[in-house]
């Protein structure tokens, strides 16, 4: 059976999410702060993790934060008591693969983890179906393992700037918009998160780019968006 992580604080909203969860034959663990939900979080095997931002000891954002620092690639979904774009936007910067807010309906929850789930599955699927190596001059990126090295150097990647990379490594030349891109790699239908793209471009060419202000890897395109250069 597929266990699921539920961290947050409020008993009653933790119990009903359970209760649901069971039903879909999801077994559940529970913690109702961030230091604990970490901990576990850490030392289990989790389909995916529900993840409230208001926290006692340790905050949603900081759970998230320290999760992918240790490379773990669980899926994320993050719990917010506010509709504030900077809750969002913050979540989705620091490596969370979606988020919902207070209140929420019951239909909308389960909707939002299954194609939570559905992103990851084809992530993972197209990872062991295609060891794919892409080499542009000194970029190096082997996709099943997520390894990318630069002068033979590794470089460490948070799990969305990998899958940025790869995705216009894998097509060179072609000019993808920021909705084209938050669109696939984020799976964001609507506009208004635009920004959290030019970020991750901007930390991207700060790891893979000897000079930022002359990238040779991750072009603009300028006024349309970003491509990645022909070989």
């Amino acid at each position: 059976m597929e266990k699921a992580l539920i961290i947050e604080d409020d008993k009653d909203i933790s119990e009903l999410i359970s209760i649901h969860l069971t039903d879909m034959d999801i077994e559940v663990d529970k913690a109702f702060d961030g230091k604990d939900g970490l901990m576990k979080a850490l030392n289990n095997k989790y389909r995916f993790i529900l993840l409230d931002i208001r926290l006692p000891l340790l905050d949603g954002f900081e759970v998230c934060k320290r999760l992918r620092m240790e490379k773990d690639n669980t899926p994320v979904l993050m719990i917010t008591s506010k509709s504030e774009e900077i809750d969002k936007v913050l979540g989705l910067e620091i490596g969370a693969d979606d988020y919902i807010s207070k209140p929420f309906g019951i239909r909308e929850l389960i909707a939002r983890i299954k194609a939570v789930l559905r992103r990851a599955d084809q992530y993972a699927k197209a990872a062991d179906e295609d060891d794919v190596e892409l080499r542009c001059e000194q970029l190096y990126i082997n996709v099943g393992m997520r390894v990318v090295e630069v002068n033979g150097k590794r470089i460490e990647l948070s799990p969305k700037e990998f899958d940025l990379l790869v995705y216009l490594a894998s097509n060179p030349g072609k000019t993808y918009s920021r909705m084209q891109l938050l669109n696939h790699v984020w799976g964001y239908e609507f506009e208004g998160f635009e920004h959290t793209v030019n970020s991750h471009i901007n930390r991207l060419r700060s790891k893979i780019e000897e000079n930022m202000n002359k990238p040779e890897y991750i072009l603009t395109t300028w006024g349309v968006g970003y491509k990645f250069r022909e070989n």
